[in-house]
């Protein structure tokens, strides 16, 4: 029989707890100057819009948002899981307003190591998480086609691609990995330096392609338009829409943010239920 006095207990815990922080994992076909910068604008916009905004390097194969922005090799969140620091050392403060934090500083392989550790990294994940509303994980496929931690393949997933056909070409190909790796179920498409038209005519021909063929649903995330204000932003060390705000690809930074943030109406339920002091019985 049901532990109704259980569930209701457990069920208010949970409410207690506020809104879950929004994990969102990019997989990108565009090079690594268009992925790294689509991430860090799309964070400060993120953070302009009152959320508190963490990016996760998760790359294994190859260079990750962290390099980029001059994030040294030091701790990370794999030498939390091993206790050998804290989870809130792991988090660097960025100009742009949000946090960043690295997988690992080498390569971890979730199918190759031990189950314990697996484990171990994913509950410290899902610790690290708690302290942020939207977590951005800059993700990649290791070369077996997995990802290092399960919380990336459950998250929502979006794929960046460009007007260019091999990088069209590429984000195909990682739909149809992912499609083999996770079943059915849904993914999103960024288009990035692209008009809105063009971006229309892009994600039109790969939703009807995946659906043909793959048996999927694909979703629009819109589109963020080549822009000249971006590469003058990040040779400032800024944000364009802190550098630039009136600039188009501004504007397509902040509706992409008014996308993935958490809701006001989820914040303030949290902060209302957060005061009430209800002391549970259980």
């Amino acid at each position: 029989m049901a532990n109704f006095s259980f569930d209701q207990a457990e069920g208010l815990r949970r409410m207690l707890a506020g809104p879950k922080p929004r994990i969102i994992t990019f997989l990108s076909a565009t090079d690594r100057e268009d992925k790294s910068a689509m991430l860090v604008n799309l964070g400060a916009s993120l953070v302009g819009a009152g959320s508190d905004v963490l990016l996760l390097d998760a790359c294994i194969e190859s260079t990750g948002i962290g390099p980029w922005l001059g994030l040294p090799n030091g701790i990370t969140l794999l030498d939390a899981a091993r206790k050998k620091c804290d989870i809130a050392e792991i988090i660097k403060p960025m100009a742009q307003g949000f946090g960043l934090a690295r997988l690992a500083s080498e390569r971890f392989y979730s199918g190759k190591c031990d189950p314990d550790e697996v484990s171990n990294v994913a509950n410290t994940f899902d610790a690290l998480v708690t302290q942020s509303d939207v977590v951005i994980v800059d993700g990649e496929l290791d070369v077996e086609d997995m990802f290092p931690m399960s919380a990336m393949a459950s998250s929502e997933i979006v794929v960046q691609v460009s007007t260019n056909p091999t990088s069209i070409m590429m984000a195909y190909g990682l739909i149809k990995r992912l499609s083999s790796l996770l079943g059915r179920r849904s993914f999103s498409i960024l288009v990035t330096g692209a008009s809105e038209k063009e971006a229309i005519v892009i994600y039109g021909n790969m939703a009807q392609a995946a659906s043909r063929y793959l048996a999927i649903q694909l979703n629009s995330m819109g589109s963020v338009p080549a822009d000249e204000h971006l590469s003058r932003a990040t040779r400032l060390g800024r944000s364009v829409v802190d550098a630039y705000p009136l600039a188009g690809a501004s504007v397509a930074f902040r509706r992409l943010a008014g996308r993935f943030a958490i809701s006001d109406t989820d914040h303030k339920r949290s902060r209302t239920i957060s005061t009430r002091g209800v002391t549970l019985g259980t």
